[in-house]
């Protein structure tokens, strides 16, 4: 079984009842011109990744060559198909995180996670820079479990990094086959319809590699 980590415990008792119905979205990424909502091409690859506010991570990953589409969401909690107000109450167990579906071919899992780890801060539990709340964690979200231990490896050898530098231990959360639910249309790709808009992304400043050392 691969190395799994979670920092989350969420009972279903205690957190929101949620809704059956989906949000209503326009299918159509409004940068990529691609469809955000499945089914995908059979040759792409999806994970997700939770490192704060969803607005400028998704920019960070539609912006790289090979990736097909990307939306934001709410994945790792307990809530079916929860409400923005809902997610950030605390009370359903979500962080914020932003799907992307790749091919594998043309960018790796290796290169996704370095971006991951050096733009945003992984140390920091439940809270991203002044975001604060469970809504906030850093995650990693697998579809397989090659991803699962490609993202445990690469965490490992962070931490080395990381430590070295004098940060405490990574809180990130990895887990495979989380539910996805999707965010409000006004969230996806809102740095595109909103380009004066404000999403801060700030890593440590600890590269993945040292000299040509690689994850």
């Amino acid at each position: 079984m691969p190395n799994v980590h979670s920092i989350s415990k969420f009972i279903p008792s205690e957190t929101l009842p949620g809704r059956a119905d989906k949000m209503r979205l326009n299918p159509r990424h409004q940068v990529l011109d691609t469809d955000i909502l499945p089914p995908f091409p059979k040759a792409m690859s999806l994970i997700l990744f939770g490192m704060g506010c969803f607005w400028g991570v998704e920019r960070k990953f539609w912006l790289l060559p090979g990736i097909h589409t990307t939306s934001v969401g709410y994945a790792g909690g307990v809530t079916p198909n929860p409400t923005y107000q809902e997610v950030c109450s605390g009370l359903t167990g979500h962080t914020e995180v932003v799907c992307v579906v790749y091919d594998s071919s043309s960018v790796s899992h290796h290169e996704l996670l370095n971006i991951f780890w050096e733009c945003h801060d992984p140390t920091q539990g439940m809270r991203q820079g002044n975001d604060r709340g469970s809504q906030y964690r850093s995650a990693i979200y697998c579809e397989t479990e090659e991803q699962v231990i490609a993202a445990s490896d690469s965490r490992n050898d962070y931490q080395v990094r990381l430590t070295s530098e004098g940060f405490p231990t990574i809180t990130t959360e990895i887990l495979i086959n989380q539910s996805y639910y999707y965010a409000e249309e006004y969230h996806q790709q809102y740095l595109k319809k909103n380009p004066n808009g404000y999403c801060a992304m700030q890593g440590t400043g600890v590269t993945v590699r040292s000299g040509d050392d690689s994850l």
